[in-house]
Protein backbone atom coordinates (compact mmCIF):
# COMPACT_ATOMS: atom_id res chain seq x y z
CA UNK A 1 0.00 0.00 0.00
CA UNK A 2 1.50 3.62 -0.56
CA UNK A 3 -0.58 6.87 0.77
CA UNK A 4 -0.52 10.19 -0.50
CA UNK A 5 -1.01 12.06 2.40
CA UNK A 6 -0.77 12.37 6.75
CA UNK A 7 -2.17 15.62 7.87
CA UNK A 8 -1.30 15.91 11.47
CA UNK A 9 -4.05 18.97 12.44
CA UNK A 10 -6.96 18.19 10.37
CA UNK A 11 -10.15 20.48 11.39
CA UNK A 12 -11.96 19.45 8.04
CA UNK A 13 -13.47 15.85 8.03
CA UNK A 14 -15.08 15.65 11.50
CA UNK A 15 -15.41 17.89 14.50
CA UNK A 16 -12.49 18.38 16.64
CA UNK A 17 -8.56 18.20 15.87
CA UNK A 18 -7.85 14.51 13.91
CA UNK A 19 -5.19 12.94 12.34
CA UNK A 20 -6.10 11.73 8.86
CA UNK A 21 -4.01 9.09 6.91
CA UNK A 22 -4.88 9.12 2.65
CA UNK A 23 -4.63 6.08 0.83
CA UNK A 24 -3.59 6.28 -2.24
CA UNK A 25 -5.21 3.95 -4.76
CA UNK A 26 -9.25 4.24 -6.16
CA UNK A 27 -11.36 2.31 -8.87
CA UNK A 28 -14.44 4.30 -8.07
CA UNK A 29 -13.56 7.34 -10.92
CA UNK A 30 -16.11 9.76 -9.08
CA UNK A 31 -16.77 12.73 -11.15
CA UNK A 32 -15.05 15.70 -9.73
CA UNK A 33 -12.72 13.69 -8.21
CA UNK A 34 -10.29 16.43 -7.18
CA UNK A 35 -6.95 14.87 -7.11
CA UNK A 36 -6.62 12.19 -9.90
CA UNK A 37 -3.33 11.35 -9.52
CA UNK A 38 -3.85 9.90 -6.46
CA UNK A 39 -5.94 7.61 -7.95
CA UNK A 40 -3.23 5.29 -9.07
CA UNK A 41 -1.88 2.82 -6.41
CA UNK A 42 1.68 3.55 -7.04
CA UNK A 43 1.48 7.34 -6.18
CA UNK A 44 3.63 8.52 -3.36
CA UNK A 45 5.00 7.16 -0.72
CA UNK A 46 5.33 3.70 0.92
CA UNK A 47 3.07 2.95 3.93
CA UNK A 48 4.91 0.93 6.18
CA UNK A 49 5.53 0.34 10.04
CA UNK A 50 7.58 3.77 10.03
CA UNK A 51 4.92 5.18 8.77
CA UNK A 52 2.67 3.56 11.26
CA UNK A 53 5.12 4.84 14.34
CA UNK A 54 5.19 8.36 12.92
CA UNK A 55 1.13 8.49 13.08
CA UNK A 56 1.18 7.14 16.66
CA UNK A 57 3.17 9.65 17.60
CA UNK A 58 1.03 12.57 15.70
CA UNK A 59 -1.92 11.16 18.03
CA UNK A 60 0.03 11.35 21.45
CA UNK A 61 -1.37 15.14 22.04
CA UNK A 62 -4.39 15.22 23.91
CA UNK A 63 -6.12 17.86 21.64
CA UNK A 64 -5.86 15.26 19.18
CA UNK A 65 -9.43 13.37 19.11
CA UNK A 66 -8.61 10.50 16.91
CA UNK A 67 -7.59 9.01 13.28
CA UNK A 68 -9.50 9.53 9.83
CA UNK A 69 -8.94 7.09 7.52
CA UNK A 70 -9.64 8.80 3.74
CA UNK A 71 -8.40 8.03 -0.01
CA UNK A 72 -9.34 7.87 -2.67
CA UNK A 73 -9.84 4.50 -0.98
CA UNK A 74 -8.96 2.97 2.12
CA UNK A 75 -10.73 0.25 1.97
CA UNK A 76 -9.76 -0.99 -1.39
CA UNK A 77 -8.99 -4.67 -1.03
CA UNK A 78 -4.80 -3.43 -2.16
CA UNK A 79 -5.15 -1.33 0.67
CA UNK A 80 -6.79 -3.22 3.70
CA UNK A 81 -3.77 -4.83 5.30
CA UNK A 82 -2.57 -1.68 6.17
CA UNK A 83 -4.99 0.04 7.20
CA UNK A 84 -5.65 -2.84 9.14
CA UNK A 85 -2.58 -2.71 11.33
CA UNK A 86 -2.68 0.84 11.48
CA UNK A 87 -6.08 0.79 12.97
CA UNK A 88 -4.85 -2.09 15.53
CA UNK A 89 -2.24 -0.23 16.74
CA UNK A 90 -4.32 3.03 17.00
CA UNK A 91 -6.91 1.02 19.22
CA UNK A 92 -4.03 -0.46 21.61
CA UNK A 93 -2.47 2.61 22.09
CA UNK A 94 -5.10 5.08 22.30
CA UNK A 95 -8.41 3.34 23.11
CA UNK A 96 -10.03 6.00 24.12
CA UNK A 97 -9.74 7.84 21.06
CA UNK A 98 -11.77 7.81 18.15
CA UNK A 99 -11.05 6.38 14.56
CA UNK A 100 -13.71 7.43 11.38
CA UNK A 101 -13.37 6.20 7.84
CA UNK A 102 -14.74 7.28 4.18
CA UNK A 103 -15.01 5.12 1.54
CA UNK A 104 -16.78 5.43 -2.30
CA UNK A 105 -18.16 1.50 -1.27
CA UNK A 106 -21.40 1.40 0.52
CA UNK A 107 -21.70 -0.63 3.89
CA UNK A 108 -24.21 -2.93 1.84
CA UNK A 109 -21.48 -3.81 -0.62
CA UNK A 110 -18.77 -4.47 1.86
CA UNK A 111 -21.16 -6.29 4.18
CA UNK A 112 -22.72 -8.55 0.80
CA UNK A 113 -19.39 -8.61 -1.32
CA UNK A 114 -16.06 -7.72 0.32
CA UNK A 115 -16.54 -9.45 3.89
CA UNK A 116 -17.21 -12.92 2.72
CA UNK A 117 -14.08 -12.61 0.11
CA UNK A 118 -11.86 -10.28 1.75
CA UNK A 119 -10.06 -10.93 5.30
CA UNK A 120 -9.52 -7.76 6.48
CA UNK A 121 -13.13 -6.05 5.79
CA UNK A 122 -14.94 -7.51 8.44
CA UNK A 123 -12.26 -6.54 11.35
CA UNK A 124 -11.89 -3.24 9.96
CA UNK A 125 -15.68 -2.62 10.34
CA UNK A 126 -15.66 -3.96 14.35
CA UNK A 127 -12.99 -1.52 14.60
CA UNK A 128 -13.90 1.83 13.32
CA UNK A 129 -16.26 4.01 15.37
CA UNK A 130 -18.27 5.90 12.38
CA UNK A 131 -18.63 5.21 8.19
CA UNK A 132 -18.85 7.79 5.62
CA UNK A 133 -20.05 5.60 2.34
CA UNK A 134 -21.05 5.74 -0.59
CA UNK A 135 -19.33 7.87 -4.18
CA UNK A 136 -19.89 11.22 -4.09
CA UNK A 137 -22.32 12.01 -7.27
CA UNK A 138 -21.71 15.11 -9.16
CA UNK A 139 -25.72 15.48 -9.26
CA UNK A 140 -26.45 15.46 -5.72
CA UNK A 141 -24.02 17.55 -4.69
CA UNK A 142 -24.15 20.20 -1.78
CA UNK A 143 -22.09 22.81 -0.19
CA UNK A 144 -24.49 22.84 2.60
CA UNK A 145 -23.56 18.88 3.81
CA UNK A 146 -20.75 18.44 6.10
CA UNK A 147 -18.23 15.82 6.09
CA UNK A 148 -19.84 15.01 2.51
CA UNK A 149 -19.68 15.42 -0.99
CA UNK A 150 -23.19 14.60 -2.02
CA UNK A 151 -26.47 13.63 -0.12
CA UNK A 152 -26.33 10.06 -1.00
CA UNK A 153 -23.44 9.67 1.28
CA UNK A 154 -24.56 8.69 4.94
CA UNK A 155 -22.17 8.57 7.97
CA UNK A 156 -23.12 5.70 9.69
CA UNK A 157 -22.58 4.85 13.83
CA UNK A 158 -20.43 1.27 12.67
CA UNK A 159 -20.65 -0.28 16.34
CA UNK A 160 -24.80 0.00 16.66
CA UNK A 161 -25.14 -0.87 13.39
CA UNK A 162 -23.40 -4.04 13.59
CA UNK A 163 -25.12 -4.82 16.61
CA UNK A 164 -28.54 -4.56 15.75
CA UNK A 165 -28.45 -5.36 11.85
CA UNK A 166 -29.86 -2.40 10.56
CA UNK A 167 -28.31 0.93 9.26
CA UNK A 168 -27.64 3.25 12.33
CA UNK A 169 -27.04 6.93 11.26
CA UNK A 170 -24.30 8.47 13.61
CA UNK A 171 -25.00 11.73 16.05
CA UNK A 172 -23.71 14.72 13.60
CA UNK A 173 -26.23 13.68 11.21
CA UNK A 174 -29.26 12.85 13.37
CA UNK A 175 -28.23 16.06 14.96
CA UNK A 176 -27.93 18.47 12.21
CA UNK A 177 -30.91 17.47 10.85
CA UNK A 178 -33.18 17.80 13.99
CA UNK A 179 -32.01 21.43 14.24
CA UNK A 180 -33.06 22.22 10.61
CA UNK A 181 -36.18 20.80 11.02
CA UNK A 182 -37.37 22.12 14.34
CA UNK A 183 -35.81 25.84 12.23
CA UNK A 184 -33.32 26.27 14.80
CA UNK A 185 -30.84 27.12 12.39
CA UNK A 186 -30.68 28.04 8.92
CA UNK A 187 -28.23 25.00 6.48
CA UNK A 188 -26.10 27.59 5.89
CA UNK A 189 -25.13 28.38 9.66
CA UNK A 190 -25.01 24.90 11.13
CA UNK A 191 -21.99 24.11 10.14
CA UNK A 192 -20.16 26.98 11.76
CA UNK A 193 -21.53 25.90 15.07
CA UNK A 194 -21.06 21.88 15.02
CA UNK A 195 -19.31 21.98 18.24
CA UNK A 196 -21.72 23.84 20.33
CA UNK A 197 -24.63 21.63 18.53
CA UNK A 198 -22.59 18.50 20.27
CA UNK A 199 -22.29 19.82 23.26
CA UNK A 200 -25.41 20.68 24.09
CA UNK A 201 -27.67 17.88 22.55
CA UNK A 202 -29.19 15.56 24.94
CA UNK A 203 -28.60 11.83 24.77
CA UNK A 204 -31.79 10.48 24.28
CA UNK A 205 -31.49 12.81 20.71
CA UNK A 206 -28.28 10.76 19.90
CA UNK A 207 -29.05 8.56 17.20
CA UNK A 208 -32.18 7.04 15.32
CA UNK A 209 -32.52 4.31 12.66
CA UNK A 210 -32.72 5.39 9.08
Amino acid sequence: MKYAEIKSHDIANWPGIRVSVFASGCNHACPGCFNAEARDFNYWQEFTQKTIDHVIELMKPNYISGLTLLGWEPFAPENQQMMRELVRKVRQVYPKKSVRAFSGFTYEFMETYMVPRLPYTDWLLQSIDVLVDGKRKEDLKSLNLRFRGSSNQRLIDLRRTRKIGQIVRAFWEVEREKFIQARLISPEDINTRETQIINEAKPEFEYILS
